[in-house]
């Protein structure tokens, strides 16, 4: 059994999902944001794990369901931040993000058998999920954060340390209005699609 870990941001109004506004203003950005963590969240809950921990970057509030430790996150650049979580672990650890609300427990059952580290790109060429069956700092630290080659420097990091990955599905980050419309329509049934919807027309084109 795993630690599955989730990295994010307190969705306060101006501090997330900046690049939503406009069409949204920074209160919809915030709630979006918190939609769409609160289905991540779920998702995790409800996948078996020995371990849950939500490394935050400000305080938790009602959105946070129970069975996760709350790890703040240490300063520094990204690379660093993540570095740090899979520090904290002693064993088998998969890390995702709060940007895709579309993800489920099955996507997350990962099987360590055959694998030293499981890697889930993303559309705009980074990654939504790093799993590592023996965390290793050193393999993040430096690999460039938030750029068009992101996935592909973590991935070469991970081949060159001759682990055998397996590769998770691509997913779509949100990060733009468009984005948000395409993660609602293909999950429909979440909180994130549903506080999409309760926004204005406008606002969702």
């Amino acid at each position: 059994m795993s630690t599955l870990m989730v990295i994010a941001k307190e969705p306060l109004p101006g501090r997330v999902k900046t690049r939503l506004t406009p069409p949204f203003t920074p209160a919809e950005a915030a709630g979006l944001a918190e939609a769409a963590l609160a289905d991540t969240l779920d998702a995790v809950a409800r996948t078996p794990a020995a371990r849950r921990v939500l490394v935050l970057e400000g305080r938790p509030g009602p959105w946070l369901p129970p069975g996760f430790e709350v790890v703040p996150q240490v300063a520094g650049r990204l690379d660093e931040r993540l570095a740090a979580a899979f520090a904290g672990c002693a064993g088998p650890a998969l890390l995702i993000g709060m940007d895709t609300p579309q993800v489920t427990p099955e996507l997350l059952e990962v099987d360590w058998s055959q694998r030293d580290a499981w890697f889930g790109p993303a559309v705009d060429g980074g990654f939504w999920a790093l799993g590592l069956a023996a965390p290793d700092p050193a393999l993040l630290l430096g690999v460039p954060m938030s750029v068009s080659e992101t996935g592909a420097v973590q991935y070469g990091r991970l081949r060159a340390a001759g682990l055998r990955i397996g590769r998770l599905p691509v997913l779509r980050d949100v990060d733009t209005a468009e984005d948000a419309r395409l993660v609602a329509a293909h999950a429909p049934a979440g909180a994130f699609a549903a506080r999409l919807a309760g926004l204005t027309p406008a606002a969702r084109r």
